[in-house]
């Protein structure tokens, strides 16, 4: 697929006068590093569909299955490296006053690219939390020597001794409420919003790109497929990100120069 040299352009010139960029990531910059989508080919395990293991009720019911689950999601995430359009954004972050990654994605490819201001709306996969007391949260670092001190056991324990669960946002949870007004700040705010990889339709983060909008924010939606957000979109660069990205970082080194 060729790019729209003229949309490239234009893009590159408004992101060269921006000085507040936000970035709305979906599963479709994730997909370039080797990883499938929720609902392809991790969409049936077992013969269990993804839907119906990442639920409280699920845990509940059977914790040791739903951690087998999350223990192949990790080893499939872990096997594979931040792609070209993760470094791009790690690259252009730099350049602005104010950059923010605002994510749907749990794997944590942003910050391995080195992405530093990253808000991460449905979770992280590498963490984990207490089931019967939420509020017992644990960083990465935390985690791996809480589930090495398991000793073997599938579910590894809180040090208050509930269950601990991957701490990912399930069907039926909402949102982190810190996370989500974070999220709309930062959109509020941006004067570009890159809207990369994601199909619009996951609500509320499909709602950000409206509330730029809103603010006066130029809203740039980079997707190979179109979305329903393309028809509201100031500028759509239709690829893949991991070729439009160091694209642009292209022509706004030519805009700046």
């Amino acid at each position: 697929m060729s790019l729209d040299a003229d949309a490239m352009r234009e893009a590159a010139r408004l992101l060269s006068s921006a000085r507040n960029v936000s970035v709305l990531s979906g599963a479709g910059i994730s997909v370039e590093s080797g990883l499938p989508t929720f609902r392809g080919a991790e969409g049936l395990w077992r013969n269990v569909r993804a839907q119906d293991l990442a639920t409280p009720e699920a845990f509940e019911r059977d914790p040791s299955l739903v951690w087998d689950w999350y223990r192949l999601r990790r080893e499939r995430m872990g096997a594979v490296a931040p792609n070209a359009a993760h470094l791009g954004l790690a690259r252009l972050e730099p350049r602005f006053e104010a950059f923010s990654v605002v994510t749907q994605n749990i794997d944590g490819l942003h910050q391995k690219a080195g992405s530093r201001r990253v808000i991460e709306l449905h979770g992280n996969i590498w963490r984990v939390r207490c089931f019967t007391h939420p509020a017992h949260r644990f960083g990465e670092a935390e985690t791996n020597a809480l589930e090495a001190s398991a000793q073997g056991e599938k579910v590894p324990r809180c040090p208050c001794g509930g269950a601990l669960r991957p701490d990912v946002v399930w069907f039926g949870e909402p949102l982190d409420p810190e996370n989500l007004e974070a999220a709309v700040r930062a959109v509020r705010h941006a004067t570009v919003l890159l809207v990369v990889g994601t199909s619009s339709v996951v609500y509320p983060a499909a709602a950000l790109p409206g509330m730029a909008r809103d603010a006066g924010a130029v809203v740039v939606e980079i997707n190979p497929e179109e979305t329903p957000l393309s028809g509201e979109a100031h500028l759509v660069l239709r690829g893949a990100a991991g070729v439009v990205l160091p694209e642009l970082e292209r022509l706004i080194d030519g805009e700046t120069t």
